[in-house]
Parts: structure tokens; sequence; C-alpha cells
């Protein structure tokens, strides 16, 4: 997979994961690459500066819980502010992708016309 394509979506596919509950990094790194067939698979480092940035920006906070004998795991929680962020770019999402699906001439695709709009 070509890192940039991975690049521009890693906020969306990280906020997608925590939503439903709380992660840590290397779940965060298996749910995508489980989801995603192997298809996408998050390097440490991408994926670490980028819960980094998220967490200043406030679209994600962090706590630390004990994984075992002098173990510790920060997990990653969404907040409100990323719970909107993750909707804005889903939604643009559907529209980039139906748009350069209709570029290649894809046919079938379900709400192509609705996602541009």
């Amino acid at each position: 997979m070509d890192s940039q394509l991975l690049a521009g979506t890693l906020e969306m596919l990280v906020l997608q994961v925590v939503s439903p509950e709380p992660s840590y990094g290397y779940a965060i790194t298996q749910e995508v690459q489980q989801r995603s067939r192997g298809y996408l698979e998050l390097k440490e480092g991408s994926l670490y500066p980028a819960l980094h940035r998220m967490e200043r920006e406030c679209l994600l906070e962090s706590y630390w819980v004990e994984a075992g004998p002098k173990r510790r795991r920060k997990y990653y929680r969404v907040t409100a502010s990323g719970l909107a962020v993750l909707e804005a770019k889903q939604s643009e999402w559907k529209r980039f992708s139906a748009a350069v699906n209709g570029v290649l001439g894809a046919t079938g695709v379900v709400g192509t016309a609705d996602a541009l709009a």
C-alpha cells in the first residue's frame, strides 16, 4: 500500500478504532490490520506520532493501565471533539471515494451520486 494514501487516512482510521472503546497502540495496529484483511499495516513510526498529535489536538485523551508486573499500557479514548472530526472525515471520505470511483469508471458503486452531493 502506498504510504501516502495511508497517511491521509490515518487519523480517521485511529478515531474509528478507538471510538467504541479505548485501546492502546499495538491493539490499534492489530485491529486496523484485521479489519482491512491485512491490507493496511500501521507502523510504529507513523502511529505513535499521530496518536501524540491527536492527543495534543484534543481528539484523543490517554490514561495508563497496569498490564502486568512492571508493564503499563497507554490507552487512548476518543473525545467529543474527536467524534465530531471522525464524522466529518467519514463524510469527506465517502465523497472522495465516490468521486475517484466515478473517474475510474467503477460501476455499481452504491450511493455514488448521493455521496458527491
